[in-house]
Order: C-alpha cells, then sequence, then structure tokens
C-alpha cells in the first residue's frame, strides 16, 4: 500500500508533461512556419513535394512517437487495456504519417534524378524507421495478442521500453541531420551570416532536443512509473500463476 500511495505522488510530473507539449507544438508550428514560408508551402507534385517530408518526421516520429510514450505516465488511472490501446494508436498514427513523409521524399528525388541513401541523415532514418517497425509488430504480438505467454512478455518489456525511448532520441538526432543537410543545400551562402531562415531552423532545432530531454527525464524517473491498479495486480499474480508454475503470493 505504501509502494502505491508513493508511485501515486507525481509530484512536478503533470507541470512537465505541458510543457513536452508547448514544446512539440512549437516546434511542429516552427516547421510549418519554415516551409510555407521559405519553402513555397506543401503540394504532392513539383518542388514543394519534398515539404511534406520533414513536416510528416516531425510530426509523426518525434512529437507522436514522444507523446506515445506518455501515455503510461499520464493515465495512471485508466484501465491497462484504455491505455495500451492509445499507446498502440499513436504509434500507428505516427508509423503512417512517417511512411508517407518517407514515401513523399523517394518520389521526390526520383523526379528530379537526386540519388537516394548516400548522406549520413538517409542512413539513420532507413534505420531508425527499420527499428520502429519491428518495434511495433513485436509490441503488437507480445501485448495484444491473446494467449502470448507472460514471461515472453516480461522479457522483452525493459527492451521494449528501453528501445522506445532510444528510437526517440536517434529520430530527433536523424531530424538534426536532415535540417542542416536542407539549409547547406538551399542557402549555402547565406547560412554562415545567420540569415533568418538559418536562425529560425536552429531554434527548431532547439526546441526538437528540448522536447526530448523533458520526456526522456519523465520517463527515467522511476517513482512515476504508472502503479498496477488493484486488479491489474491480482491478474498478474494469477496469469504468473498459470503460466509459469508459481504461488499465487509471489510478488
Amino acid at each position: 500500500m505504501e509502494e502505491s500511495v508513493a508511485r501515486q505522488n507525481t509530484g512536478s510530473m503533470p507541470y512537465l508533461v505541458a510543457t513536452s507539449q508547448v514544446l512539440g507544438v512549437a516546434a511542429l508550428a516552427i516547421t510549418g512556419t519554415w516551409l510555407s514560408h521559405y519553402r513555397g508551402g506543401f503540394s504532392w507534385e513539383g518542388a514543394e513535394q519534398f515539404n511534406v517530408h520533414p513536416l510528416c518526421m516531425v510530426l509523426g516520429m518525434v512529437f507522436l512517437c514522444g507523446d506515445a510514450l506518455l501515455v503510461y505516465r499520464v493515465f495512471r488511472n485508466e484501465t491497462k487495456r484504455a491505455t495500451k490501446i492509445l499507446h498502440g494508436a499513436l504509434h500507428v498514427m505516427a508509423l503512417v504519417i512517417s511512411l508517407v513523409g518517407i514515401i513523399a521524399v523517394f518520389q521526390f528525388h526520383k523526379n528530379k534524378n537526386i540519388p537516394d541513401m548516400y548522406s549520413m541523415h538517409s542512413w539513420l532514418g532507413i534505420v531508425t524507421f527499420s527499428i520502429y517497425i519491428l518495434q511495433w509488430i513485436l509490441g503488437f504480438i507480445l501485448f495484444f495478442v491473446p494467449g502470448v505467454a507472460f514471461a515472453y512478455k516480461s522479457r522483452f518489456k525493459p527492451l521494449h521500453a528501453f528501445l522506445g525511448l532510444c528510437l526517440l532520441v536517434i529520430a530527433i538526432a536523424t531530424c538534426l541531420l536532415g535540417l542542416t543537410e536542407k539549409l547547406l543545400f538551399a542557402i549555402p551562402e547565406q547560412y554562415p551570416h545567420l540569415p533568418a531562415e538559418g536562425v529560425l531552423i536552429n531554434v527548431l532545432g532547439l526546441l526538437l532536443v528540448a522536447f526530448g530531454m523533458v520526456i526522456g527525464y519523465i520517463l527515467t524517473r522511476e517513482e512515476w512509473r504508472r502503479p498496477l491498479l488493484p486488479e491489474e495486480r491480482a491478474l498478474s499474480i494469477d496469469f504468473r500463476t498459470l503460466t509459469e508454475g508459481g504461488s499465487p503470493t509471489e510478488p
């Protein structure tokens, strides 16, 4: 009981969650402003097709992915099933939106006869997205498909949580590489002189880093983990007893 009460003490977590959302929305707003004001807006044809890529990646692989990681911290009193569905749904949205962004940039390169997959940004981006898909598939099988042994879930859960945070960090790093690469191509002569567009993108990069840092801090605070509800604790013990042959009195 004391452990449960202690874990309910969220302290400054609600304020940090709110801060993360302000940072994330600000990053999205600046991304949209940059692409609309300086890069010609959005289209699925012509030069503006490229602009779909950065917007989708910031929205999908950073903002929605980060929010999906916060679900189990924010929704502490809802049922495990409800939080699991929301967690999975946010990741599905992130996956679909990111896929649209990747298709957009590959089609743009094809139409403009630009080589694919030669930069550190592209290599890191494809690796991140590939691991993200694998992470989602394994997570769906282990945590959504009925009948999967409790032992497999308990063994994979720490790795699943670790990879989730790692993917967010790598996604932000990939965005920073991509933003710098785009400016070096678009305004190579002006960029060293701090033009307005360059300053705007530098601010965007700082916001993305701050967003990741706040979410990382929230996720690594052990006392802010979502406590098991009484019915979840009982179900976990009973399920482990059936699948592993343990005693119902085991913690």
